[in-house]
């Protein structure tokens, strides 16, 4: 049997239930493209329309579709190849002036370092992109600050009941199938605002029989969550204290995540003496959390649960009105904002201590800041060269550590010095030049120094040895300190100076 929410897929704009005004925003973006070249971004719950709208707008303006799923191909590679060559070409031939449509669907799966690059690449291809771009996304805050910047937004709203039953007495219509209102209106309310499950329910309800019937319908309990910006606009505006702690059980998100998008959000609701109620109950909820990490005990997350819902809904004065712009945790923003330094730092620390030989740890903590000293804003710029080729840098990480432009001339001339330099060291046969605290000797040397039968002991040789019986003696204590201090040692960052 056909997919009935394939068979009836709306064909057109027009045809689309349910969210006019999205519908009309998706229309005007595509009518004013050639001035703005923006790609938009349709966000809502599942099953409200918003590829079948992408898809219908194709085919009222004749573009070809050209779709992409994010899930399916995530990497940095793959997008740029797949979604860069689709949005930058196009011929007079391929539909209306020459454009296609480029669908990109899950957009907000892109995240973690498992899709490695992906959503950089995504960011990247909409910036560049010659040809019109939509996005299908669930969760509009799960993409990056980048890719919402640099697309327009469009929210679908879940479809309401009587939206979706019109759209089910059509399909029974065309189906030749009977039906009774309450059926229809059954199976519209068990769906709550999903239009694609309420077809799929419909299709089932009709297997087989030639009259829909109330008694007939059998809905199944789908495993639905509740929206946290839905969650978050009954509790701190209307629920009570009961209703907010049930709530949360539909809310997907853990104790920890929930009590920061609470606490983030509360003062654009709450102020005076009801805020400071809140905060109380937030701060009990904390100590709960932290007892949790401590001990391990997941049954104190009720306790904590408690707290946070019902006592937050019930230091509220009364019942509140109006749209609220909530958003999410601001420590989440700072993290996102500072990943990408943490991992270029940490990219520098670790060809740090591959070079020296000390642990990342030191690298970070002993080396990295008197580089940054030594080299700040390329002003040194024999040392910067110097730096660059021991620990074979690139403009990334050149520019990490001087503060400086990664594509400025400066730190572009300084890489390609250092790469020279490198290169030059190869052909001498001297790479331990640039290997800060080696002292190895010319095997040569060694060599006629073994045939001659010198048994020479230097006085380098007897410090080395009292050094290693004072180590015996040592403490764990002083074994640490010395290690710490053979590490400074070779750092070779006098090499620098």
């Amino acid at each position: 049997m056909t997919d009935w929410t394939e068979k009836h897929r709306p064909s057109t704009l027009a045809e689309v239930r349910g969210n006019d005004k999205a519908r009309d925003a998706l229309a005007e973006w595509a009518e004013t493209w050639p001035d703005h070249r923006e790609a938009v971004i349709l966000h809502g719950s599942p099953g409200v329309g918003k590829t079948s709208a992408a898809h219908a707008l194709a085919a009222d303006l004749d573009w070809p579709t050209i779709e992409l799923n994010a899930s399916d191909a995530r990497t940095k590679a793959v997008i740029e190849r797949v979604a860069g060559e689709a949005a930058k070409s196009g011929t007079l031939t391929e539909g209306g002036a020459g454009r296609r449509l480029l669908i990109l669907d899950e957009a907000d799966n892109l995240h973690g370092n498992a899709d490695r690059g992906g959503a950089r690449a995504i960011t990247g291809v909409v910036n560049e992109a010659s040809q019109p771009m939509v996005l299908i996304a669930n969760e509009f805050y799960e993409m990056s600050n980048g890719l919402r910047n640099a697309c327009r937004d469009i929210e679908f709203r879940d479809v309401s009941t009587r939206s979706i039953v019109p759209v089910l007495r059509d399909i029974c219509r065309q189906e030749d199938v009977g039906f009774e209102d309450d059926a229809l209106q059954k199976i519209a309310e068990a769906n709550d605002g999903d239009l694609r499950g309420a077809i799929k329910d419909l299709q089932a309800a009709a297997d087989g029989r030639e009259t829909i019937t109330a008694e007939g319908v059998v809905t199944g309990d789908r495993d639905r969550t509740t929206g946290i910006f839905d969650y978050l606009d009954a509790v701190l505006k209307e629920a009570d204290a009961q209703q907010a702690l049930e709530g949360s059980y539909d809310v997907d998100e853990t104790p920890d995540d929930l009590i920061s998008w609470i606490e983030d959000n509360m003062p654009k609701e709450y102020e005076g003496a009801e805020l400071a109620r809140a905060y109380r109950s937030l701060s009990t909820a904390d100590r709960w959390l932290g007892r949790v990490r401590a001990t391990q005990n997941y049954s104190f997350w009720r306790y904590a649960a408690d707290n946070m819902t019902a006592g937050v809904a019930a230091a509220r004065d009364g019942k509140k009105s109006g749209w609220t712009r909530y958003g999410p945790p601001s420590y989440w923003s700072k993290l996102g904002r500072t990943k990408g330094a943490r991992g270029t730092r940490d990219d520098v620390a670790r060809a740090i201590a591959q070079t020296s030989g000390v642990s990342m740890s030191t690298a970070r903590r002993k080396i990295l800041p008197h580089l940054e000293v030594i080299t700040h804003h390329c002003k040194n710029r024999e040392a910067t060269v110097a730096m660059a080729a021991a620990y074979d840098l690139s403009a990334e990480h050149v520019a990490f550590v001087t503060g400086s432009g990664e594509d400025t001339n400066k730190v572009q001339s300084i890489v390609e010095d250092a790469h020279q330099l490198r290169e030059e060291a190869a052909v001498e046969g001297s790479e331990g030049a640039f290997e800060p605290g080696s002292d190895e000797g010319d095997p040569s040397d060694e060599a006629e120094s073994a045939a001659e039968g010198d048994t020479r002991v230097t006085a380098a040789d007897e410090d080395d040895t009292s050094t290693s019986v004072e180590r015996d003696d040592a403490s764990d204590s002083g074994q640490r300190d010395a290690q710490e201090n053979e590490d400074d040692q070779q750092t070779g960052l006098g090499d620098f100076v």
